[in-house]
């Protein structure tokens, strides 16, 4: 993949990875426990099978580049609450959501999902089993695993409770950058972790690597890149490193001065996906690889990848539950988020409430954009005869401004647009978020993007 890195360069500036649309930026509090409970009505009614989520928040340090939502403890007696409280709150949302319906996809997210233990784990799954009675046979469960966190004895309960993919964070192999982030992780410890989930039975692991982070060199990451595949992983999800201090405030930890720059960072991406390649693994989104008969990559060839809260998925006939603190649900027309905070997020069940802390509904003109933005970001093309029959609108018309704005991409053959369509290039799909802000409602009425999103390159 020929790169022009200044030209690239060029093109840095904040910019949502459109895990959903509209981004969580625009959920309010304004929704509230009614709009909640007419949703899941909405959602009852359509008859869609379900996808659950649940979000397991504990880890016992900061890895000073992590972005999610962490409660730090060394205390066993917390993790203990915290499976009780989802209990209670599984009892809670089924007085609303008809838990017959089949599951079709279960996700354990954090945090560090196996910082529970093994017999800890057991429960949370006896627990979404008790209360979800039709998990199909060959559903997706997957897990979250950091390899410092991980023995035997969590496989085996999780195989016991039908997990069958796993992804592992490894995000960086050289010394230098993981003190820097504080996570040491010896390349020895991912392999360990990777071949006891091979050895019963699990047949999907995905590597989860970062660029951008302290101290990384061109030379470095490509080493990385070369331990991941020899770990023979059927996915590696190569993040960018987003950097938002004033967002997360662990990420004050770090030295910005040994950040790579972004046209550094370009050439460690154009490196990466040579790399990646010659591995035998195929770009399959804006962060994605996967092998050629990995079913993210036959989606995306039948142009049937979607995209959500979890990733790149297949399951987009489903609607999406999540369970526990700061988790989000989306059905076809709605977001909802939990409390951030513990105490809020316990409170709210105590008194027998959805511990709701904001949301959005989403009305036609939403739902319009996210198709496109949904379409970009996952299959890098538009069918405008395909949207305007669904949407019941001339899309030459109504986005007449949207596809002019276009026009620079095209001139630096980054996209072609034909007189019915779009299509992204291959050198065009690393700047995907940049192209999927144009048709952004929200963010195009907005100055303030700088404060609320990550650089694109």
């Amino acid at each position: 993949m020929a790169i022009d890195f200044e030209k690239y360069a060029k093109y840095s500036r904040p910019a949502p990875r459109y895990t959903s649309y509209p981004t969580a930026n625009e959920f309010h509090e304004g929704f509230e426990a009614g709009d909640l409970a007419a949703a899941i009505e909405r959602s009852n009614a359509s008859g869609r099978d379900l996808s659950l989520y649940f979000h397991l928040p504990f880890c016992r340090s900061a890895c000073y580049f992590c972005g999610c939502n962490v409660i730090y403890t060394s205390k066993d007696e917390a993790k203990e609450r915290y499976i009780d409280y989802l209990d209670r709150e599984i009892k809670v949302a089924a007085q609303t959501l008809n838990t017959a319906r089949p599951v079709r996809q279960l996700h354990f997210g954090g945090g560090t999902p196996t910082f529970f233990s093994a017999a800890q784990l057991t429960a949370i799954i006896k627990i979404i089993k008790k209360h979800f009675k039709k998990i199909a046979k060959d559903a997706e469960f997957s897990v979250e695993i950091d390899p410092r966190f991980f023995n035997e004895d969590h496989m085996k309960a999780l195989q016991e409770g039908s997990v069958n993919r796993v992804s592992f964070g490894a995000q960086d192999f050289d010394a230098q950058v993981q003190e820097a982030v504080h996570r040491v992780q010896s390349f020895d410890e991912t392999a360990r972790a990777v071949k006891i989930a091979r050895s019963h039975g699990i047949k999907s692991v995905n590597i989860d690597l970062i660029y951008g982070l302290p101290f990384q060199t061109i030379e470095s990451f490509t080493r990385t890149i070369a331990l991941a595949l020899s770990l023979a992983p059927d996915r590696v999800a190569l993040f960018n490193y987003a950097h938002v201090p004033w967002i997360k405030k662990t990420m004050r930890k770090l030295d910005e001065t040994t950040l790579p720059k972004p046209e550094t960072k370009l050439k460690m991406l154009q490196s990466a996906i040579e790399t990646l390649e010659s591995g035998g693994l195929e770009m399959i989104g804006m962060d994605h690889f996967a092998s050629p008969k990995d079913e993210l990559n036959i989606a995306l060839k039948n142009g049937k990848l979607h995209r959500n809260f979890q990733g790149y998925t297949t399951h987009n006939e489903c609607d999406l539950f999540g369970f526990g603190v700061t988790s989000i649900s989306e059905g076809r027309d709605f977001y909802a988020q939990n409390f951030r905070d513990l105490a809020s997020y316990e409170a709210a069940i105590d008194a027998g409430k959805a511990p709701l802390m904001r949301g959005i509904r989403l009305g036609e003109e939403d739902l319009l954009r996210k198709k496109i933005i949904g379409e970009l970001m996952s299959n890098f093309a538009l069918d405008f005869a395909a949207i305007s029959k669904e949407f019941k609108i001339n899309f030459r018309e109504k986005f007449g401004e949207e596809i002019a704005a276009l026009a620079p991409f095209a001139e630096e053959n980054l996209l072609t647009i034909g007189e019915n369509s779009i299509a992204i290039a291959p050198t065009g799909r690393l700047l995907i978020r940049n192209i999927a802000i144009i048709f952004d409602e929200f963010l195009q009425k907005t100055e303030e993007v700088k404060r609320q999103f990550s650089k694109s390159v």
